[in-house]
């Protein structure tokens, strides 16, 4: 709509005159900085949108808080006005984005009430708003793209019900029904899939529809599901729905309460069950944990701007249950060096009755999480392992009256001299990454060659595919073998090799490629 064409298309109930209307820019601008001080209306503008934005963004800012009964778009100005159903949702929406700046994409934009109470539209223009709004409020939503009177409008192509959610930063395992709690505010979640993909926690989510996707997207891309960690990032899949065939902690399909469910999770195997929220700890850098708390996403009935959606704390424990083991390979020795590449085990205990489970105590939770985040699913002695929070404060170790094997399957690491992080500062901190098919060697003596290397891992039936020392310094060098589930054994077998009389290996994982 070019800027002339305003003036006829709108109108206050007190039936101003155009020269008042023609200076409306100028009186809304000057709302910016006295926003406590404007009188609440139920039309509310809009400024800074992107130059090409379309109806259906400007509209995800504003339906979470209510319906929408008009809107004009002034693309050549980067605004837009909006009349709301009621004057107390538009004071909702302009309350909570006064504390949250809402962005699309990525550009700041400001919302404040307009000096208008009322929006007149002239259907001659402007017609690709009122289709857009006409449909929305039809809920005419088909096949992820909105239609009105036979000419597609509405939501974008490529918009579909269904989100994939990224977790980053995430100090704190985050569940299904804690995704379910927070997405199903801006309308009905049908099914969640979580998984974990490039060591980044995911989930794919789908509503009933893709208008209510899409205000999800719009409010919580980019949002803390706990303070200062736990952020969410929020795209569209390609998926139209989603194949849900068990309900159980990794899956739910919300309309199928007689889905089973699948395999038996180890948790259950032992009567027990996880926490809701799991157990992990702000880095050492996080002195002081104060609990957990979300804002409250907006909605139509929400009567406050904001509203503190109280979590319970995590228990902090630092004990892992891995499962899924080998039991004619793994050994409390196995798993003390693979699960101290992340952090200095103290104990380790493999069930007497159930060989292919076994707990892992860390010194501290923080290092627990770190060796969740990065070996739950990789591949051990040809199992893919599972790693998961145990509910258990600390591994017991065996009473006096167990027998000889059942004490062998039960260690106290707590004194060993193969800790990594025991010393403060030490560069180990830096130098934690995920399983990959390149070590990284170190403490090499000089006498030691790279044929020397080589031999000795080929010896152990490791098949290297790439050696190079340092150049800088041929104490360090880096070995690619070729799987990450060699590495991982190379790494077991021959971390603290005694390569010379008082000079022992050190084997890590690398970021690295040859």
């Amino acid at each position: 709509m070019e800027e002339s064409e305003f003036s006829s298309s709108v109108s206050s109930s007190e039936n101003m005159s155009s020269s008042h209307l023609s200076t409306v820019d100028g009186t809304d601008r000057l709302c910016v900085s006295e926003r406590a001080q404007c009188i609440p209306s139920r039309v509310l503008h809009l400024r800074q949108l992107p130059p090409d934005v379309s109806e259906q963004e400007v509209l995800s800012l504003a339906l979470p808080f209510g319906r929408v009964s008009k809107l004009i778009t002034l693309k050549t100005k980067n605004q837009a006005f909006l009349e709301m159903a009621s004057e107390e949702a538009a004071v909702t929406m302009v309350n909570y984005y006064t504390s949250a700046t809402p962005s699309i994409r990525s550009q700041p934009v400001y919302i404040q009430y307009s000096t208008h109470r009322e929006l007149k539209t002239d259907n001659m223009t402007n017609q690709r708003a009122q289709a857009a709004l006409q449909a929305i409020n039809a809920g005419a939503v088909h096949s992820g793209n909105m239609t009105s009177g036979g000419e597609g409008r509405g939501i974008a192509p490529g918009q579909s019900p269904v989100l994939r959610i990224i977790v980053e930063n995430l100090f704190y395992p985050v569940t299904l029904e804690v995704l379910q709690q927070i997405f199903s505010k801006f309308g009905s979640v049908l099914k969640i899939i979580t998984f974990t993909r490039n060591n980044q926690f995911q989930a794919l989510l789908q509503f009933s529809d893709t208008v209510h996707a899409q205000h999800a997207k719009a409010t919580l891309d980019g949002q803390n599901i706990y303070n200062g960690c736990c952020t969410l990032r929020i795209d569209f899949s390609k998926l139209s729905a989603l194949n849900v065939k068990y309900n159980n902690d990794k899956s739910r399909d919300f309309t199928r309460a007689d889905l089973p469910s699948g395999e038996l999770e180890p948790t259950a195997a032992f009567g027990v069950a996880l926490p809701p929220y799991g157990a992990a700890a702000f880095p050492p850098t996080f002195h002081q944990h104060t609990g957990l708390s979300m804002a409250a996403v907006p909605g139509s009935l929400v009567s406050h701007p904001r509203v503190s959606l109280q979590m319970a704390p995590p228990v902090v424990h630092s004990v892992l249950l891995v499962s899924n083991l080998n039991p004619e390979s793994v050994t409390p020795h196995c798993l003390f060096i693979l699960f101290g590449v992340y952090g200095d085990v103290q104990r380790v205990k493999i069930l007497f009755n159930k060989k292919e489970n076994a707990l892992v105590q860390m010194s501290d939770a923080t290092q627990a999480q770190l060796a969740m985040s990065h070996l739950n699913g990789q591949r051990l002695h040809g199992n893919v392992i599972r790693v998961t929070l145990s509910k258990h404060p600390v591994v017991q170790l065996p009473r006096g009256g167990a027998g000889q094997e059942e004490q062998a399957l039960t260690r106290d690491f707590s004194g060993s001299a193969l800790h990594r992080f025991k010393k403060p500062g030490s560069k180990n901190f830096n130098n934690i990454f995920p399983p990959s098919a390149t070590l990284h060697l170190s403490n090499i003596p000089s006498s030691v060659s790279e044929e020397a290397l080589k031999d000795l891992f080929s010896s152990n039936g490791f098949a290297v595919k790439a050696f190079k020392f340092f150049q800088k310094d041929r104490k360090m060098a880096l070995m690619q073998l070729a799987s990450v589930e060699e590495a991982i054994e190379a790494l077991i077998i021959l971390h603290d090799h005694q390569l010379d009389h008082n000079q022992h290996l050190r084997v890590s994982f690398s970021k690295s490629t040859i």
